[in-house]
């Protein structure tokens, strides 16, 4: 029995990053051996154990063969004369096939080393084209480390696309890829790869269809709906912007694909558009609620956001308890967080730049959460129009404190 550790955690070690967890294979055992040693068995489609002591999992080497469509189409067999070097073999990319033995020595039979240098994703084999989420997974890791997809992988990538084998992936499963692109350190490269394989358009054309459609250069001198996605993306992530955010500003924009082109490049009424459009993608998905209802609030308000200061107090306060920010001050956060990547992230602004109506809409939060509504409803037990009665008294605060705001700036520029 010989025992390797593998995959990630020799790969990572290699760009000096840290190891999350390690993953082993056992070359030369059976079930019974492991057994025998304490080890726990957990692999249904393969024998995969736990360690005793570690909880680190340890998987027996073994061999796959297609035995159908998509990602769960394939038969195993794990056997003590199947070598390591098979084992490293069925792996997507030659940066994840490689070994170390207990002596700490490299087993680099594929050439991942030489790859990972160069900062290359190249798929080990031809059996790469078996297994469709292996497309995501690749356009992901390019996100995360900033590595070109060789040609002869890509051209893989594409006949998978055309075959109509990423049809079989299930929404779970898209979700998955998604939410880990959409937190690794530079998310348009995922869809980039996707894109220029065929893939995007077929796994998330609501995101595709933005690529080509223009907006005013007047606010967006990135012109390209698409262009401008993917820098608000990548200036979240640079944020360091939790999921939710993330993902609402993938969806912020999806309802000026829906524009007549005749009315290029403006795009008036996206907005309730977008609404839509993001439901039923975070629908499509499954995406977790949180996700669905900060996306769907983000698609809906965001240009209305932009203009804080413009606002009327009814209207900011209209904004406030659609953001649920009385309750949940988090969502409201998380939308300004959004429109932040939103409008920051246009060519001509500064990473560094404040987004006024940030500090805006805080502020006319905590005016309106010093209306007293428990007050009011004790000054007027059982009357019906009780809620509207909040209502005003929470936008006459907001006028007095905008009426106070012209007086202070009245007397600073006197």
């Amino acid at each position: 029995m010989k025992i390797y550790s593998v995959g990630g955690s020799v790969r990572d070690e290699l760009l000096a990053r840290p190891v999350a967890d390690r993953d082993y294979v056992v070359v030369g055992a059976t079930p019974d051996e492991m057994l025998a040693q304490g080890f726990r068995p957990v692999g249904r489609d393969f024998p995969v154990f736990l360690h005793p002591k570690t909880g680190e999992e340890y998987a027996l080497a073994r061999t796959e063969r297609k035995s159908g469509r998509g990602y769960h189409g394939f038969t195993f067999h794990a056997a003590p004369e199947v070598t390591l070097e098979e084992d490293l073999r069925r792996r997507d990319l030659t940066i994840n096939a490689m070994a170390r033995d207990a002596d700490g020595r490299l087993v680099d039979p594929y050439g991942g080393a030489a790859d990972l240098a160069a900062g290359i994703l190249r798929h080990v084999s031809a059996a790469f084209a078996e297994d469709p989420l292996r497309v995501l997974r690749t356009a992901r890791f390019a996100a995360r480390f900033g590595f070109s997809v060789a040609g002869e992988t890509e051209a893989l990538m594409r006949d998978i696309a055309a075959e109509g084998e990423l049809s079989t992936l299930t929404p779970e499963r898209l979700w998955q890829e998604l939410s880990r692109a959409l937190m690794e350190s530079q998310p348009s490269r995922f869809f980039a790869v996707l894109r220029r394989c065929g893939a995007l358009e077929q796994i998330f054309p609501e995101v595709d269809a933005l690529f080509g459609v223009p907006q005013p250069i007047r606010y967006h001198p990135e012109f390209d709906t698409g262009v401008h996605l993917m820098q608000a993306l990548d200036f979240s992530a640079h944020a360091a912007d939790p999921l939710p955010v993330r993902y609402a500003v993938l969806a912020h924009d999806l309802g000026k694909a829906a524009t007549a082109p005749s009315e290029w490049p403006r795009h008036i009424g996206h907005e309730a558009l977008g609404v839509r459009l993001a439901e039923r993608f975070s629908v499509r998905l499954r995406a977790p609620v949180e996700c669905r209802d900060l996306a769907r609030v983000t698609a809906r308000y965001h240009s209305v956001v932009h203009r804080a200061h413009e606002l009327r107090p009814a209207t900011v306060l209209d904004l406030l308890l659609a953001s649920d920010a009385l309750r949940r001050p988090e969502r409201l956060d998380g939308l300004l967080r959004a429109c932040a990547a939103d409008a920051l992230s246009r060519p001509g602004r500064s990473d560094e730049s404040s987004y006024a109506p940030s500090t805006r809409l805080r502020d006319a939060l905590e005016i309106v959460r010093r209306v007293d509504a428990g007050a009011i409803a004790a000054a007027h037990p059982g009357v019906a129009e009780l809620p509207q009665r909040i209502r005003a008294a929470r936008i006459e605060a907001l006028r007095d404190w905008r009426r106070q705001e012209d007086i202070d700036a009245s007397h600073h520029r006197t």
